[in-house]
């Protein structure tokens, strides 16, 4: 991986590049949302303090919990999770819904939906009353993000089985989540025998391609006065801050500062675009990136 931590080290340094690297050679903690449609926090954490799973609280996320002596097998086999009550997933991944700040009775688009662990954190904190339309243009990630919609109740989502990329413009939402596809730059594991084969220059440039299509459509479907969340789970500029300034050229956009509490817990990564945010991969995170967008 001798051209990513070239990569790395051109954009951060020395010492933060040997941090991030040392964040892909850890092992993550296990982590879950509470799915608040079908329960409750109190509910969930009484089910597994009877199963003697130790958790510990995040202060961004009353839903989210870090689970500290148990893994995913074991989380599958309890009843809360076959029953759609809980969800395994990553606290980074929590992120970009909670900064959209998602609001009941509004058009939401997530453009990039499957397997569908935000689209369902969005309906949750919309308390099932927004109307989301998640789209997915590959026929078995379909499948599997209308399981997870189903799953944990989230009634108020519409699956298009299209590439977001060609909805008529006709169409327009009051909010927009992009997590757009990438290179996976925030999330490599680096005792992966087979990373080399798969994470190549080609997957990057091919990356940031489709992201700069796809925010620009974006822009588009997002009505004026309004705002989305772009975001990435890669740490490379050229998927992120420069895909962000692509669009900001065009002169009808504005980044809003991300600021929410407990955000100063987070590892943070320097960002060149001021109000972004990008966390460091970690025991507890995988690398990301989060902008959040306003069409003027």
């Amino acid at each position: 991986m001798k051209f990513l931590e070239e990569k790395l080290e051109k954009q951060y340094g020395t010492k933060i590049t040997k941090e991030i690297i040392e964040g892909y050679q850890t092992k993550r903690k296990t982590t879950l949302r509470i799915n608040t449609i079908k329960s409750n926090i109190e509910e969930i954490k009484n089910e597994l303090e009877k199963e003697k799973i130790e958790y510990e609280t995040i202060k961004w996320s009353k839903e989210a919990l870090i689970i500290k002596n148990a893994d995913e097998k074991t989380i599958q086999e309890m009843e809360i999770y076959k029953n759609g009550k809980i969800y395994l997933q990553s606290l980074s991944s929590m992120l970009p819904p909670i900064i959209l700040e998602p609001k009941e009775g509004t058009d939401i688009l997530d453009m990039a939906a499957a397997p569908g662990g935000k689209t369902t954190q969005i309906a949750a904190l919309t308390n099932n009353k927004a109307h989301i339309t998640a789209c997915e243009k590959n026929k078995i990630r379909a499948e599997r993000l209308k399981y997870n919609v189903d799953k944990q109740g989230a009634t108020c989502v519409f699956i298009m089985p299209k590439d977001s990329r060609f909805i008529d413009d006709f169409f327009s939402f009051d909010q927009i989540l992009l997590d757009a596809p990438c290179s996976g730059s925030g999330t490599l594991d680096y005792n992966d025998a087979n990373v080399e084969k798969y994470f190549t220059e080609q997957l990057i440039e091919r990356s940031s391609k489709t992201q700069k299509t796809l925010l620009s459509k974006a822009i588009k479907l997002l009505k004026p006065g309004h705002e989305m969340v772009y975001s990435t789970c890669s740490i490379l500029d050229c998927e992120n801050e420069d895909v962000v300034s692509s669009v900001i050229k065009n002169g009808n956009i504005e980044i809003v500062p991300i600021n929410f509490e407990g955000m100063e817990k987070l590892p943070i990564l320097p960002t060149k675009i001021s109000g972004t945010l990008c966390v460091k991969p970690t025991e507890l995170y995988e690398g990301f990136f989060v902008a959040k967008i306003k069409r003027l």
